[in-house]
């Protein structure tokens, strides 16, 4: 009789250990319904910053890991036909403004000549051949003149360009952010659209989850979502659902466990909405949780 008793209140004691530790597992390890918790490594739009002509690269100014802000000088490029035709070009514009000038002294004295003999000829002095003579070699000279005004604006074309090219050739970071990587080093030949360097602006990071298959009918764009990092655990980074994969995929070969990876997930992208002072960059592993349904309380992510 005892021995059942004893075994009866094993059993019980067995029963309620179980369910404290489900509930025990339940509190701490899950979130409440309406959150869902992901986690994945931040990342970032690159941008790659290219050579629009071809040249040699001379100077890389950056190296990966540094802050750049937009329009500073990342690179130069030399190109010895380009300065050739640089020069070409100027050569050819004084050369133009030279003539235009003589062109204009002598249309100036055409019109004075021009109009001498028609006062001449009103008084009878000049006869009326001579004095059409003069009228027609102003007009000649005034045609000489506008084509040499004209040469000037086409030498003038020709300098903008080969000017323009040449600061095509000093390569600028199109937006402040971080490089991510240097793909050239000072002395290599660039072909047009050969990449220097690559940058990504911090202020447009987002992280990248995976979402199981049975919760993914939950998420929804634009679902507001929380980003905390080990490096401030205490500072959610407020985020956006802003894409949802639309085929499912295996979970990463990253994930631990063999048995975690072939459940079948969504990519999901959590944009941040702001990054201030620059602190979150691109690689940090960090933890997401979603709310899919409005006013559950937001909650660390328990794992």
């Amino acid at each position: 009789m005892k021995q059942g008793k004893v075994l009866i209140a094993g059993v019980v004691l067995a029963l309620a250990a179980a369910l404290g530790y489900g509930i025990w597992q339940s509190r701490d390890r899950g979130l409440p319904e309406g959150l869902i918790q992901a986690n994945g490594r931040l990342e970032g739009d690159a941008v790659l910053v290219a050579a629009k002509y071809p040249g040699r690269l001379e100077t890389v100014k950056v190296h990966e890991g540094d802050m750049v802000s937009s329009g500073q000088l990342l690179a130069t490029l030399t190109s010895d036909e380009v300065s050739a035709r640089l020069r070409a070009a100027r050569a050819t514009l004084a050369a133009a403004h030279a003539q235009q000038q003589r062109a204009a002294a002598a249309a100036s004295q055409a019109d004075k000549d021009a109009a001498r003999f028609a006062d001449l000829l009103a008084r009878g002095s000049v006869d009326r051949m001579h004095a059409e003579q003069m009228q027609l070699a102003a007009v000649s000279a005034r045609t000489q003149n506008q084509q040499a005004t004209e040469q000037i604006r086409q030498a003038e074309a020709v300098v903008a360009e080969a000017s323009a090219v040449l600061q095509e050739l000093q390569l600028k970071a199109p937006s402040g952010g971080m490089v991510s990587n240097r793909l050239r080093e000072p002395g290599e030949m660039l072909a047009a659209g050969g990449a220097v360097v690559e940058i990504i602006d911090l202020n447009h990071l987002y992280l990248k989850v995976y979402v199981p298959e049975n919760q993914i009918g939950k998420i929804r764009l634009g679902l507001p979502a929380q980003i905390t990092t080990d490096a401030f655990p205490q500072h959610p980074f407020a985020a956006t659902v802003s894409h949802i994969a639309a085929r499912a995929e295996f979970t990463p070969k990253e994930v631990q466990t063999p048995d975690e990876r072939v459940k079948l997930v969504y990519a999901v992208k959590l944009t941040l909405a702001s990054n201030p002072d620059l602190r979150l960059t691109p690689g940090l592993p960090a933890d997401a949780v979603i709310r899919w349904k409005s006013g559950v309380a937001w909650q660390a992510p328990r794992w």
